[in-house]
C-alpha cells in the first residue's frame, strides 16, 4: 500500500494551476484567482491580455515539467511571463502569510499570477516539481 503524498501549500497551488479548470475565458481566470484567494474580494478587471498571460504561463510550466521532451518555445514564452511578474523576498514571513516570495506588483491580476510564480519558485527550490511531474494529469 502506497502512502499518499501531502503537497506543500505552494505545490498544491501550482498543481491546481496546472491541472485545474480550463482557462477559456476571463471568468475562468477570475474564478481560479478567487478560489485560491490570490486576489481580494470584489470586482477584478481582467483584460484579454491578462488571460493570455495566464494561459502562456500555465503552458510554459506544463512544458517545463515535461523536461527534455517539453517544447522549448512554449517554455521560453512562459519564462517571459515570469520575467514580468515581479516578486520580492521577505526577510521574515508575516503572521498573515508564510510566503517568503510575495508579489511586488500593484495590478490585482498580475499580483495573483505573481503568487503562482512565487509558489513555482518554491516548488523548484524544494524539489517538489518532481512529484508534480509524475502526476499523470500534468500534460
Amino acid at each position: 500500500m502506497q502512502t499518499p503524498t501531502q503537497h506543500s501549500t505552494a505545490a498544491a497551488l501550482v498543481s491546481d494551476f496546472l491541472t485545474g479548470e480550463v482557462l477559456g475565458d476571463r471568468a475562468d481566470l477570475a474564478h481560479f484567482l478567487r478560489e485560491h484567494r490570490l486576489v481580494t474580494e470584489g470586482a477584478i478587471p481582467i483584460t484579454l491580455a491578462d488571460l493570455d498571460e495566464a494561459v502562456v504561463l500555465r503552458d510554459g510550466m506544463r512544458e517545463a515539467l515535461r523536461g527534455p521532451d517539453g517544447d522549448e518555445e512554449t517554455v521560453a514564452r512562459g519564462q517571459k511571463v515570469l520575467d514580468g511578474l515581479r516578486v520580492t523576498v521577505r526577510m521574515m514571513p508575516g503572521p498573515e502569510t508564510a510566503e517568503h516570495l510575495v508579489p511586488a506588483v500593484v495590478d490585482e491580476v498580475r499580483r495573483g499570477l505573481a503568487r503562482v510564480a512565487g509558489a513555482w519558485a518554491t516548488v523548484l527550490a524544494t524539489g517538489e516539481w518532481r512529484h508534480l511531474r509524475s502526476q499523470s494529469s500534468v500534460r
